[in-house]
């Protein structure tokens, strides 16, 4: 290629993203514990609005989105006005940073924050500003100390992925009291609803118009594979979002599978208890195998091992097993492995996978 065609700034710095692996060759018995899926799968309520809508993909979809903001206004008590829909809470992040950020900008991300954080404030021309952690969770001085002029999105995943760790409720807010006004604290909520009683950031908001927070329907939801996702925050701050959102961004298949998952809390409820109490088991025995696992407050849980060809030798026992969990070396965790909590069933073949390792 002509070395006059090139990106803008910052873009040939983007490491490209790569996903969970799905698939080893000549298996047809693999468990995938590698992307935080739920392993209930999605609400029947959701295959039957899919099912209903199906018959009608002739035609565009709303270019407002109102029906599914009303239902996340309803079920989460917040003003529809304040809520914008995207494909996943990334294109959400991608907002943010093309409508805040740009060059001569610095956003800060954490230094085990999610990928697209980082990847997100590079394609939007910003310099990404990585700040370190505390025994893997959010160190907010950390954060403030590297706050300058320049400044103007401070991304913070609560509860944290890879981690699983979370940040309390006082230093978020001890974190937003000593952000300027002009920088925009995102509270990135892909797994609140796992954490029981958890606004995600709500209280916040109403408090401090530089708050906002991200959610996604790919987790709890079970609807990964359909890329739906929503933010919340001030009125201006939405609407400035909707000025470089796609109109169509959105398919009628995503809203109203969307919706009415939404409006299925039972489910969410009955998939919150399943994870919590298999996330416990699956911790306590990694635990008294001798591994290092933080409180985790996701759908997974990070395993530490003495180093990083210790992690490996587990991995490729787990993989011989027909077992695929993610390597977090990207991370900046080489010597952990973080395991997607799975059925009772599933985890049962993990522990006993990594047993054999063990011995």
């Amino acid at each position: 290629m002509s070395d006059t065609i090139s990106p803008k700034p910052g873009v040939e710095k983007i490491a490209l993203y790569v996903g969970g692996e799905s698939y080893l060759d000549g298996r047809d018995d693999v468990l995938k514990l590698s992307s935080n899926e739920n392993p209930l799968g999605y609400p029947a309520s959701a295959g039957k609005a899919l099912d209903e809508v199906a018959r009608d993909l002739h035609r565009y979809p709303s270019t407002d989105h109102l029906s599914l903001r009303t239902a996340i206004g309803e079920v989460y008590d917040l003003d529809p006005d304040r809520i914008i829909c995207g494909a996943g809470s990334d294109e959400i992040i991608a907002f943010l940073c093309n409508a805040y950020g740009g060059e001569g900008t610095e956003v800060i991300h954490t230094a085990h924050g999610f990928a697209m954080h980082r990847i997100s404030a590079l394609a939007a021309g910003s310099a990404p500003v990585e700040v370190a952690e505390r025994e893997r969770t959010v160190d907010v001085d950390a954060v403030l100390g590297a706050v300058t002029p320049n400044t103007r999105l401070v991304f913070l995943a609560n509860p944290a992925n890879p981690t699983g760790t979370m940040l309390g409720g006082n230093e978020i807010t001890r974190l937003v009291e000593g952000l300027p006004d002009d920088v925009i604290l995102v509270l990135d909520g892909a797994y609140v609803e796992y954490v029981k009683d958890h606004d995600g950031g709500v209280a916040l908001i109403q408090r401090f118009p530089n708050v906002f927070m991200t959610r996604t329907f790919s987790k709890i939801y079970g609807l990964g594979g359909l890329r739906i996702g929503w933010g919340y925050g001030a009125k201006e701050i939405v609407d400035n979002l909707n000025r470089v959102r796609g109109p169509f961004n959105l398919s009628n298949l995503q809203l109203a599978a969307a919706e009415a998952a939404v409006r299925d809390q039972h489910w969410v409820a009955a998939c919150r208890a399943e994870n919590a109490s298999e996330r416990l088991r699956l911790t306590n025995a990694l635990r008294q195998m001798g591994l290092g696992v933080d409180q985790s407050e996701a759908n997974f849980v990070l395993a530490r091992f003495s180093s990083e060809d210790t992690a490996a030798a587990c991995e490729a026992q787990l993989r011989h097993d027909g077992i695929l969990v993610r390597k977090v070396g990207s991370y900046k965790l080489p010597n952990c492995l973080r395991i997607t909590v799975g059925s009772a069933k599933d985890n049962d073949r993990v522990l006993k996978s990594i047993e054999r390792w063990a011995e």
